[in-house]
């Protein structure tokens, strides 16, 4: 498996930049890293339990906490700091992120959800 090189996060446009050893580079939004985050709270217990997380159009990543020497810990301005993101889930993430987006927008309109965050007032 090839070896990350690096994170950066670009705060003014919420994106995680990403790049190994052999070359291969990702832009990952926030709102995608939130949406698949690893934790069980989106990706449940078992087979079946994945939740859609809506409302995260504008979500941003307040820290990157370091785990060992395999991942990170992402925490999120709506508090969400559960998942750990390994490299290798990083890797999939970019390489699947076309897949995966479409069929998370397909299951919020399924289930009437909007990316958007509620209104308030």
């Amino acid at each position: 498996m090839p070896k990350l090189t690096e994170i950066r996060l670009a705060r003014a446009e919420q994106v995680l930049h990403l790049a190994w050893d052999d070359g291969v580079t990702f832009a990952l939004p926030a709102e995608y890293l939130r949406v698949e985050s690893p934790s069980a709270e989106v990706q449940g217990h078992g087979p079946g339990q994945r939740v859609t997380v809506p409302g995260r159009r504008h979500v941003g990543i307040m820290r990157i906490e370091p785990v060992g020497h395999y991942a990170v810990r992402l925490i999120f301005d709506d508090l969400h700091d559960s998942g750990i993101y390994s490299w290798d889930f990083f890797r999939v993430l970019g390489e699947q992120q076309a897949e995966r987006w479409a069929a998370y927008e397909a299951a919020l309109a399924a289930k009437g959800l909007s990316r958007d965050p509620p209104k308030r007032g």
